[in-house]
């Protein structure tokens, strides 16, 4: 049993005791810092049961807890908080559970529980990769290796958005423009080559409604008459009609957008179990509409359109089939949802990784398929987010003014590298181990600083800040870790020695890291009940501090005897263990020397 559930179960002992009164709940927090103790139990929400003077009911309690509970040695009362103070025993018996411990804070899966699936990405065929999806991977991934980290079995999805007139629209440009050219012959990626002609496709449609609006008609005729956009529409119902060489052209564009994907996938360190595709997926969810018909949950107006009425729910009327009989993405959704249930019988809830501008469209669909009676519809999730903007402003892909998800990953890597040099520490290092260590550290930087941040919050993102040695940042983090691990190489102990509090006195820096380590499995549970890597990232961030405080405070490898040798250079290597897991369910790697 934790501290926390013993001191719960002897503090509604106390109340029933003491005031004859039952606590539903116990209110505990962390002991501010000016304050002795190492746990507070907050008074004040039990005035609803317990009726007096605060302080006076804290002081009888912590009496209770020093007299009933042995971990307790002490308490001090401020106001409406009880600091308790733990013996010195409790820490270090507690410690000696956990330093063996590889996988200390994960839960294994439990095969009886419902699995989830988590979706991110789906990205759109025609341009490559950019900030802004890469704030979307980073979240999805990290949100499945906590979900995993919690107990539960995940799959990870995306639904690739491989139709449409924004296919066509490069698809078009590269018929009128590319002159045959390929990613082999022009060495460029196949999405970067493929968003070109998408960026292409946009100048020439300029240029046209340009020359329509000189020829008199307004600007909203121009932008409907263009040639080129009719050109683009036409494509679109051929494809749609299965003409042969318009669904060739459409499978060659994507195979080249797939290549790249995959490439910018494995340097971000992202995978997937498994991807649906648009094209197969956007005649899904026709049937269900039918039967939703039958059932009452939609309705047909006049012009056979198929709608649902949400207005009692407190949104409003949602189109689901127009009225030729065609889909509408509502629909879509409806059915892959479905249709995923049906491919993955396990799987009881299934999380949305979209930006925060499509909250709107996910309380209609969840809200649809409770109504269609699927009983997970209730563990539906839309994990939404903020944007990501640039010093410079907000990005554009029609524009070509995206920061490219590839030339970042680089940009931080270089930019580790000028950081790196400068510093002057990496003597003895080959030239290989230099370049794997630049990218180890320029992808933790920008994977940090994306995730560091709540999901909900906009993000300014500037990779000079991101790649500082020094404060909250993914760097210091991981020199931290290559700082431990340089402490375990010179170390020449016998690690499966254990302690007690008899053979150590324990250093209020030792206990102030062991208080941060306890920690890690509850925030785990708590980032995944969340879908919030920021928990993790912030928690490694004041764990590192800790042990950083313990680090210039406490000789290691020199103290006075072997004990106290021991004893923190086994409390050093646990805290690099739950670094090096802290950093993995955010996706990002720590070097062992740096």
């Amino acid at each position: 049993m934790s501290l926390q559930a013993t001191l719960t179960q002897a503090v509604r002992q106390a109340v029933s005791t003491i005031y004859n009164a039952n606590l539903e709940s116990v209110e505990f927090q962390a002991t501010r810092k000016e304050f002795a103790g190492d746990i507070t139990l907050v008074v004040f929400p039990m005035l609803r049961v317990v009726k007096g003077n605060p302080v006076q009911i804290g002081e009888a309690i912590g009496n209770y807890l020093v007299e009933h509970v042995a971990d307790v040695e002490g308490f001090n009362v401020v106001k409406g908080f009880l600091n308790l103070e733990i013996a010195a025993s409790y820490f270090v018996n507690y410690f000696n559970t956990i330093k063996e411990e590889e996988r200390f804070g994960f839960v294994d899966v439990n095969t009886k529980n419902k699995a989830v699936m988590v979706e991110y990405s789906s990205p759109n065929t025609n341009k490559p990769l950019h900030l802004g999806h890469i704030r979307n991977n980073l979240l999805g991934y990290s949100v499945s290796e906590i979900l995993k980290a919690s107990g539960k079995k995940v799959y990870k999805t995306q639904i690739i958005n491989d139709r449409g007139i924004h296919i066509c629209k490069s698809m078009l440009a590269w018929q009128r423009f590319g002159n045959g050219k390929t990613p082999e012959s022009t060495g460029l990626k196949g999405d970067k080559l493929v968003g070109n002609y998408y960026v292409k496709f946009d100048q020439e449609y300029k240029k046209e409604i340009a020359a329509l609006v000189a020829q008199g008609k307004t600007e909203e005729e121009a932008k409907k008459e263009a040639p080129i956009l009719l050109e683009a529409q036409q494509m679109l119902q051929q494809w749609e009609a299965g003409d042969k060489e318009v669904v060739a052209l459409w499978d060659t564009m994507n195979g080249w957008v797939y290549d790249g994907f995959n490439t910018t996938y494995k340097n971000l360190g992202v995978d997937f179990d498994k991807l649906y595709y648009e094209s197969q997926t956007y005649l899904l969810g026709k049937e269900f509409i039918a039967e939703g018909l039958k059932s009452g949950v939609f309705y047909k107006k006049d012009d056979g359109s198929v709608w649902c009425d949400l207005t009692e729910d407190g949104l409003d009327e949602k189109i689901v089939l127009r009225s030729d009989g065609t889909a509408v993405y509502m629909t879509q959704d409806i059915g892959t949802a479905i249709q995923r249930a049906k491919d993955f019988p396990d799987v009881g809830g299934m999380v949305y990784t979209v930006g925060n501008e499509q909250e709107y469209h996910f309380q209609v669909l969840f809200l649809i398929i409770k109504k269609l009676g699927f009983e997970w519809a209730k563990n539906l999730y839309h994990l939404s987010y903020g944007m990501v903007d640039l010093p410079s402003g907000k990005m554009k892909s029609r524009e070509g003014t995206v920061v490219d998800a590839d030339d970042l990953i680089v940009e931080m890597a270089d930019t580790a590298q000028t950081i790196s040099e400068d510093l002057g520490k990496l003597d003895g290092y080959t030239e290989q181990e230099k370049q794997d260590l630049y990218k180890t550290i320029g992808l933790g930087a920008l994977k940090y600083y994306i995730l560091k941040v709540d999901p909900k919050k906009r993000i300014l993102f500037d990779p000079k800040e991101s790649i500082d040695f020094q404060g909250n940042t993914g760097p210091f983090i991981q020199y931290t870790y290559a700082r431990i691990q340089s402490i375990l190489r010179k170390a020449n102990i016998d690690s499966a020695i254990t302690l007690n509090t008899n053979e150590i006195s324990l250093h209020d820096k030792e206990r102030e890291v062991i208080k941060h380590l306890q920690l890690f499995p509850e925030v785990i549970q708590q980032a995944a009940s969340q879908h919030s890597p920021a928990l993790i990232a912030n928690y490694t961030y004041d764990l590192v501090k800790a042990f950083n405080s313990f680090y210039q405070n406490v000789t290691i490898l020199s103290a006075d005897t072997q004990n106290e040798i021991v004893f923190r250079v086994q409390l050093s290597k646990v805290v690099a263990n739950t670094i090096k897991n802290g950093f993995n369910l955010l996706g990002i790697n720590v070097p062992e020397r740096m």
